[in-house]
């Protein structure tokens, strides 16, 4: 597992190098081209933040909390604020423990996000975690809309050796999930998590099949702890925003999959979601094979983005 663990950090390392050299090198050369900390300093500090996708909101708290640490510990030199401004930006993902409450109970994970940003692969990638972790998972393929949606998640479903519930494209996703909470029941399935449509240009068709949807779990499956998860693409910065902040009027979502890291200038945007929209990322990909997409540590991100090691591994 730790072996695993450094694999997956090295790779985000890796991966984050676009994000790197957008950020970090802009940050390094700030704090060796400035002699002294004045407004100029902080502005400039601001302004790369910005440039590599961190938000306004976010980078105005960081710089704040920054400007805050340097007064009380009465610092002087710019080079000594680099490890400050790390503190800062891990301070403005705590969002508490990140909950994987899910996975100790009978539960229903319904995972949305729009056609393209990785959503179907992730239900896969996480059914196969799971099922390989000792749990036993029954997947719904309720994205019956887009082509070969279906046919994907069943791909996905044989590879990872866990059952699935669909039927033919363009069928009721309401009726799927009908199917698979009952059959998640009866086989006495740890998790059942369902695919569902993203089709955020035509929200308030999505708004209404989302409410059916809960409303069949309420009912049939009222027991069940809930997690919705919401699929963003990280390549498209502050898009993804826009849209997590779309989703979460249509449901109630408790978490990010951010997907697509690897090779991504955009990758300060992992940071403006928990900031700004105060809900967690709680899975990251970085990559197409199944153990590519990991739980999100805020320390390891950070760690990665700056380069500076593995600490939370070592620990």
């Amino acid at each position: 597992m730790a072996e695993g663990k450094k694999g997956f950090f090295s790779r985000l390392v890796e991966g984050l190098t676009k994000t790197r050299n957008n950020i970090v090198s802009g940050i390094d050369s700030i704090f060796s081209g400035f002699s002294a900390i004045d407004d100029d300093f902080y502005e400039e500090i601001e302004e790369t933040l910005i440039m590599g996708d961190l938000g306004i909101e976010t980078t105005m708290s960081i710089v704040e909390n920054l400007r805050r640490q340097v007064k009380e510990k009465g610092i002087k030199e710019p080079e000594e604020c680099k490890e400050l401004l790390i503190e800062s930006i891990k301070a403005q993902m705590d969002l508490g423990e990140n909950a994987y409450e899910f996975e100790n109970r009978k539960s229903v994970v319904l995972v949305i996000g729009v056609n393209g940003v990785g959503k179907t692969t992730s239900v896969g990638k996480l059914a196969g975690q799971l099922k390989d972790s000792g749990r036993r998972v029954v997947l719904a393929a309720a994205d019956t809309f887009r082509a070969a949606a279906i046919e994907q998640l069943t791909e996905w479903a044989n590879r990872a050796g866990v059952d699935i519930i669909a039927q033919q494209e363009g069928s009721d996703p309401a009726a799927v999930i009908y199917d698979a909470v009952n059959a998640a029941k009866s086989r006495n399935a740890d998790v059942l998590i369902c695919d569902t449509a993203g089709r955020l240009h035509n929200k308030k068709n999505l708004m209404e099949e989302l409410k059916k949807i809960n409303r069949i779990i309420d009912r049939e499956y009222p027991e069940a702890y809930r997690e919705t998860l919401v699929v963003l693409d990280g390549t498209t910065g502050q898009n993804a925003l826009a849209q997590a902040r779309q989703f979460m009027e249509a449901a109630k979502v408790t978490g990010i999959i951010l997907t697509k890291l690897d090779g991504t200038a955009k990758g300060g945007i992992a940071v403006a979601i928990q900031s700004e929209l105060g809900i967690p990322v709680k899975y990251i990909g970085i990559g197409e094979k199944i153990d590519d997409l990991q739980k999100f540590n805020a320390d390891d991100f950070v760690n990665a983005l700056f380069n500076t090691g593995d600490r939370s591994a070592q620990s």
